[in-house]
């Protein structure tokens, strides 16, 4: 019987999201596949390997989305907290990323004390 679980999360484009998980401490391995219980594999795009043997995954659904693949019982984190710093470093990103490639530059940024990230672009016309 597997265990494992799967989260849609509004990610699309793998680059950026192997980048955010490097920058979160994370040493990626592409395409491989993700450990759960009792020896239970299955395969992703994105695999977070785990000393423990519960490995955290992310995969490309039918939509062209990436969602997470993970038996969490085993994983030893809190998925909710663990999703939610993944998306909101891949917005940010994004954010950037976007912003450079339609000629704006980043005037000012700054993480305010609710932890919202505080973006101002420009661009001279």
């Amino acid at each position: 019987m597997s265990h494992f679980t799967t989260i849609k999360v509004q990610i699309k484009n793998g680059e950026v999201l192997a980048n955010v998980l490097a920058e979160l401490g994370h040493k990626v391995e592409t395409n491989a596949q993700v450990r759960g219980y009792q020896g239970d594999r299955i395969n992703a795009e994105y695999v977070i390997r785990r000393q423990n043997g519960y490995d955290i995954g992310f995969r490309k659904d039918s939509d062209d989305n990436y969602e997470l693949i993970a038996d969490f019982w085993g994983t030893g984190i809190n998925q909710v907290q663990f999703v939610n710093e993944i998306q909101q470093k891949y917005a940010h990103k994004m954010l950037l990323t976007t912003a450079e490639t339609q000629g704006y530059t980043i005037e000012a940024e700054e993480v305010l004390n609710d932890g919202t990230v505080r973006v101002v672009v420009g661009r001279w016309v």
